[in-house]
């Protein structure tokens, strides 16, 4: 684990590689229960088996809004133990988002005893006063902890942080090390290193990547908190051999590739499947039953119930029917 003092140096040595968001496998009437036996062998799968050396823990793909206290600081045990088990050095990251901050401040405290690396606070989802209340919210968890920190900037909060406001959060808070810049703004992140330089960045939008930013200095070496784990097999490893080549900066042999593995025809073919709800296209969202249904064409377990909690929405046929011939194309399955 990472101390407050200690994180910035510890992000620049640690946050690399292939960071999985973990989905949360539901069971029993209603998705009300959690499937652990399927969880413990989704992290088994991602870091023993597919050798990923990051975790991303309770976040969007987890559908964190749906899960009790108790249930997140439940995942996230499992996570490490298992994890660490698999890998003694796998990091493992969580994100502690929560309505208000005492409940934000209480999984951060769980998580900073519980042997998480670091712990990553989305851009609350209510009542956020610009970047001076999320600035406050930061504040707040910051004086009472003492964990490495990270922002999570996604609309999905409703709010997305300026590089301005972005970088005044880092300069106040010597526990903030690193973003994940989910609002697909290249732009902004580039601005965002200009005014916080040694900050570590993960830009979503990846096409950045191969334009050199990595190279640049603009973002760091790691996709913080994706869904590698849906790109590839153990037998089959396109996703992490392509990273490879961008970080190793053969970046025409990794544009190259991308085409030849089919990597970039198959992100194409799943297009918003993970992240719109056709009944909402102007809203980013993480739809777990996607990524869950997704994850099952694979042969990962999901538990029994297969859908999302309230208040998302079932996973539609079109949509399944999409998935099932994205991965067929990619020759992932069948």
């Amino acid at each position: 684990m990472a101390t407050a003092k200690e994180a910035r140096e510890w992000a620049r040595g640690n946050l690399r590689g292939i960071g999985n968001s973990l989905y949360t496998p539901f069971s029993g009437d209603d998705g009300d229960d959690i499937d652990w036996d399927a969880y413990r062998t989704l992290v088994r799968y991602c870091v023993g088996e597919l050798r990923h050396p990051m975790l991303w823990c309770t976040s969007g793909i987890a559908e964190f809004w749906s899960l009790t206290i108790e249930e997140r600081k439940r995942l996230l045990e499992v996570a490490i133990e298992e994890g660490r088990a698999a890998d003694p050095g796998v990091v493992v990251q969580a994100c502690t988002a929560a309505m208000s901050a005492k409940d934000c401040l209480e999984l951060t405290l769980h998580a900073q005893q519980a042997g998480a690396d670091i712990v990553y606070i989305q851009t609350p989802m209510m009542e956020a006063h610009g970047g001076a209340g999320v600035l406050r919210f930061f504040q707040y968890i910051a004086d009472r902890s003492d964990i490495a920190l990270g922002m999570f900037n996604s609309p999905s909060s409703g709010y997305v942080l300026t590089p301005a406001e972005g970088a005044r959060i880092y300069d106040e808070i010597p526990a903030v090390c690193a973003t994940k810049e989910g609002a697909f703004r290249p732009t902004a992140s580039r601005q965002l290193h200009g005014l916080a330089p040694d900050l570590t960045i993960w830009e979503c939008e990846t096409t950045v990547y191969r334009a050199g930013w990595l190279r640049a200095g603009i973002v760091g070496p790691a996709q913080l908190g994706t869904s590698g784990y849906l790109y590839e097999t153990p037998q089959h490893r396109v996703f992490s051999e392509y990273w490879e080549l961008v970080w190793s900066d053969k970046l025409s042999d990794a544009i190259d590739y991308a085409e030849r593995s089919g990597i970039d025809q198959f992100t194409v073919d799943i297009g918003g499947c993970f992240t719109c709800y056709p009944g909402r296209p102007d809203y980013f969202t993480h739809w777990g039953g996607a990524f869950k249904y997704a994850a099952s064409v694979l042969g990962l377990p999901i538990g029994s119930y297969p859908h999302s909690r309230p208040p998302q929405a079932e996973l539609s046929q079109e949509a399944k029917s999409r998935i099932d011939a994205a991965y067929r194309r990619f020759g992932l399955v069948g």
